[in-house]
């Protein structure tokens, strides 16, 4: 893979930014983190070089200053809200970083429910954060949030909240996703922290849009596409550019918000602290930029698989035209359109020659491999075969999981098991390879080139099921779909 970004430079002057922030103020500063904290794959595949785990790391660096709070709202505890990304609810996603965070040796101080209802799933959440011994806080709704900042700013506003007992200099305040309170959970801590003498801080970690990046920079397009359903845009902060006269990036809701959040830091602490949303930022991304062509190459191939998730989203019944037609307007900033994804027009090829749904993968040196649907193997399943053996310099004629072993399974998954398809999914082939690489030298030596395929790109001409989606993501290449189904059926398992 190309590189673009320098991690290790990041990790350091990201961390060295943080501890001069937290300096600034009474030695506490609440971190509003934006976007994951791991697994941000999104900036790994824009910025490539950039590690998934890169933040989670950085923090490590400042792990011994560092607590964490989870903040959810109700209204998602309620509605039983996914993550997209993971298929798993809000809640249950909770506890997946509490173990995540303790894993990696981080104190996970609380978990505040923010904009508090007593609803019945909320309740029972509740209840099991007691059980399992962690503390919680309720935040409630405040009449007129945001704009009735005499009311916010009072016993009756954020005065209401609980006050959330922290221990460390540094509060991250993280969340499952957008529309968790973080930023609110931020400044009720900062009306408590005042009313106690103590003058903390707040500021602001989003790794997008990079604020010293060109407006249109396919970085920053990129992000506005990842945020398509949520509406962002990407505009020149007028505040910053007011104040310092040097054009910087931001987001629309942050630009919006600010008058309002610069009117409660001056009813808290007499005066604002900053002067702009960029101000309130402390991310160090773009400084860590060492090819630029790169990462704005990345960033093209970023747009146009959001734009084909769109399209896919769309047939599962998932999103809105509006969403498409805003993905569609981004293509056209960028200057890109779904002829520029190498990796798309073979795979119709060999759906076209062969009448039957069709994979193909393209590796780090420029080739394509593709796999059709055969009796024994779906397209996608046959697709990684092929591109394993071409890394590996195996004849394609070389069968490394012999058809008498396969057969047993497709009978096991008719015969026992209920299914209607008798060819194999990418998780069954990889099962039956690792049974063979025991005995044949070939096999073993196809497996051990799953690692390579890290970052490849991948095309289907059909939707996938969700096994062979969670295999592909598991070996980290970078998939698209048509948007249409294999079979005419009205009912799909997603």
């Amino acid at each position: 893979m190309k590189i673009g970004f320098d991690n290790n430079k990041y990790l350091n002057m990201q961390s060295e930014h943080i501890k001069e922030r937290i300096a600034h103020f009474d030695n506490k500063l609440y971190l509003e983190f934006g976007g994951k904290l791991f697994d941000d794959y999104h900036a790994s595949r824009v910025l490539p070089g950039f590690l998934p785990d890169s933040k989670l790391k950085m923090l490590s660096q400042l792990k011994d200053q560092t607590e964490i709070i989870i903040a959810i709202n109700a209204d998602a505890i309620e509605s039983n809200k996914i993550r997209g990304d993971l298929g798993i609810t809000y809640d249950d996603d909770v506890f997946r970083l509490i173990d995540a965070f303790r894993n990696m040796g981080f104190f996970v101080g609380s978990v505040v429910i923010t904009q508090y209802t007593e609803g019945a799933a909320t309740k029972q959440f509740r209840r099991k954060l007691h059980e399992l011994d962690i503390k919680s806080y309720l935040h409630y709704k405040i009449e007129g949030y945001p704009s009735n900042i005499k009311l916010i700013v009072s016993d009756e506003g954020y005065g209401k909240n609980d006050y959330i007992e922290t221990e460390r200099p540094l509060v991250v305040v993280t969340a499952p996703g957008p529309g968790s309170g973080k930023m609110a959970t931020c400044l009720s801590q900062l009306y408590h922290e005042n009313k106690r003498g103590v003058k903390a801080g707040y500021a602001k970690f989003e790794t997008f849009p990079i604020w010293n990046l060109p407006l249109h920079h396919p970085v920053n397009i990129a992000y506005e596409a990842a945020t398509a359903d949520l509406n962002d845009v990407n505009m020149i902060d007028p505040f910053h550019l007011e104040a310092y006269g040097n054009p910087t990036v931001n987001y629309n809701r942050d630009i919006e918000i600010f008058p309002v959040l610069n009117a409660i830091f001056e009813s808290i602490f007499d005066k604002s602290p900053y002067k702009s949303p960029t101000d309130m930022g402390v991310n160090m991304a773009g400084n860590c930029i060492t090819d630029d062509q790169v990462c704005k190459d990345a960033s093209k191939q970023e747009i146009i698989r959001r734009y084909y998730q769109g399209l896919c989203d769309i047939k599962r019944g998932r999103c809105s035209k509006d969403v498409l037609y805003k993905l569609e307007l981004l293509m056209k900033q960028a200057g890109v359109s779904e002829s520029d994804r190498k990796v798309v027009e073979p795979a119709l090829k060999r759906e076209e020659e062969t009448d039957y749904p069709a994979v193909s993968i393209e590796l780090h040196d420029g080739q394509i491999v593709t796999g059709k649907t055969s009796d024994l193997l779906g397209a996608s399943a046959g697709a990684l075969l092929n591109a394993i053996k071409t890394l590996s310099g195996i004849d394609d004629e070389v069968h490394l999981v012999s058809p008498e072993a396969i057969e047993p399974i497709q009978t096991l998954k008719t015969s026992f098991l209920g299914s209607c398809n008798p060819r194999l999914h990418t998780d069954e082939i990889l099962i039956a390879l690792s049974v063979s690489a025991a005995n044949n030298p070939e096999a073993r030596l196809a497996l051990e080139q799953l690692p390579n395929l890290k970052g490849c790109e991948v095309h289907s001409t059909v939707l996938l099921s969700s096994v062979d989606e969670q295999i592909f993501k598991k070996l980290g290449v970078h998939l698209t779909c048509e948007p249409k189904y294999e079979s005419n059926c009205i009912y799909h398992k997603h």
